[in-house]
């Protein structure tokens, strides 16, 4: 049994997987379930009252959300961070880790960021006969 099994029951089949698996309570994550719902608008607010009531068990959360939403097929891609090359750039020129180099990104210029990359620039991998 995975998480996304419990996303496709609150969503489409609507069978209990608490009464079929007894390591449900372990697998399933309410915070995960929660931002997953929250990013539609017929069930943001379902996913909202669960996070406000954060301190139930995940068996009655689940079955909030199980009986709460109306079944409908929802399908939505999670945003991923975009990797940002003069982040890596610093990164890799001063081994600094992501939030430094955001701050380092933000003092430095365009210019800057230029002599950089010509100070750890390794060349081109030609086989020249």
């Amino acid at each position: 049994m995975k998480l996304l099994d419990f996303y496709k029951s609150i969503n489409h089949s609507k069978e209990n997987l608490f009464n079929k698996d007894e390591k449900a309570a372990k697998i399933y994550q309410p915070f995960i379930v929660n931002k997953n719902f929250s990013f539609y608008v017929d069930t943001i607010l379902y996913a909202n009252e669960m996070n406000c009531k954060w301190e139930l068990d995940r068996q009655m959360q689940y079955d909030f959300l199980r009986f709460a939403i109306r079944k409908k097929k929802r399908f939505c891609e999670w945003n991923k961070k975009q990797k940002n090359d003069d982040i890596e750039l610093i990164k890799e020129a001063y081994h600094y880790n992501n939030a430094k180099a955001q701050e380092v990104l933000n003092i430095l210029g365009p210019g800057e960021l230029d002599k950089i990359r010509e100070s750890i620039y390794k060349g081109d991998n030609c086989n020249k006969e």
